[in-house]
């Protein structure tokens, strides 16, 4: 029987090398937990299913241009809890003001657009690759991928999208053209997420921007953990506008 997948050695700058695995065709991931130091395989494609099986195991792709396809399970993960989300004085006086217009899945392919000028992390470029702009755009048609736009005057000033399933939002990017564009977008998602009584939002990577929102770390296992229990909840599938 062929093997789904392979294990072998990636270089790196320490005197040990790094195992991983080779995907191939098949629509299979290895365990997240076998990830070292979060990078768990590499290979595969971006097609629909392959992405969504990867988010239900708490896996997820990010690559810069001319890199193979990198899949990554991180320990610890960095989540935020609705709850939990922290509103500074600046940003609730924003709010109250109503600065911005906040609209759902009204200009996916723009935010995705404007998250790919951020720069790769801890790289040159960005991680959002023409590949991968495609795929999140067919998710979105597909239902299960969502942008939150905020407008000032009629021009986009930022926004972030990511990926929903059963009572968990994987948020994917976020951008700012205008300060506080961004915080306003997560602001009035956490808003309408409590609403729908998600669980959690998963910020995958560690930042400081994010810890000061209220995010903060877990251990991988119990990340997973929190995980299954959000996806024996119903997924929201389709365009969403906020209620």
């Amino acid at each position: 029987m062929k093997a789904r997948y392979r294990r072998f050695l990636v270089p790196r700058a320490t005197t040990t090398a790094m195992p991983v695995f080779r995907l191939i065709d098949e629509l299979v991931f290895p365990p997240p937990v076998q990830a070292e130091n979060g990078l768990l395989a590499v290979g595969g494609d971006l097609c629909e299913a392959r992405l969504l099986l990867a988010y239900r195991m708490g896996i997820f792709p990010w690559y810069c241009s001319g890199e193979p396809i990198l899949w990554w399970s991180p320990d610890p993960r960095l989540i935020l809890f609705p709850d939990e989300f922290h509103v500074s004085r600046r940003l609730e006086r924003t709010l109250r003001i109503g600065r911005f217009t906040v609209t759902l899945d009204q200009a996916f392919r723009r935010v995705v657009e404007g998250c790919a000028s951020a720069p790769c992390r801890d790289q040159d470029g960005t991680w959002i690759t023409r590949e991968m702009k495609a795929s999140y755009c067919r998710l979105h048609r597909s239902g299960y991928a969502h942008s939150v736009e905020c407008w000032e005057q009629g021009e986009l000033a930022g926004g972030l999208y990511g990926v929903s399933l059963g009572r968990c939002f994987f948020g994917e990017s976020m951008f700012s053209r205008v300060p506080n564009a961004s915080k306003v977008a997560l602001a009035r998602l956490v808003e309408q997420l409590k609403r729908w009584r998600f669980d959690l939002i998963d910020c995958q990577v560690t930042s400081v921007h994010l810890l000061r929102l209220g995010a903060r770390e877990v251990s991988r296992a119990e990340f997973l953990q929190r995980l299954q229990k959000s996806l024996a909840g119903p997924t929201r599938v389709g365009f969403w506008s906020f209620t």
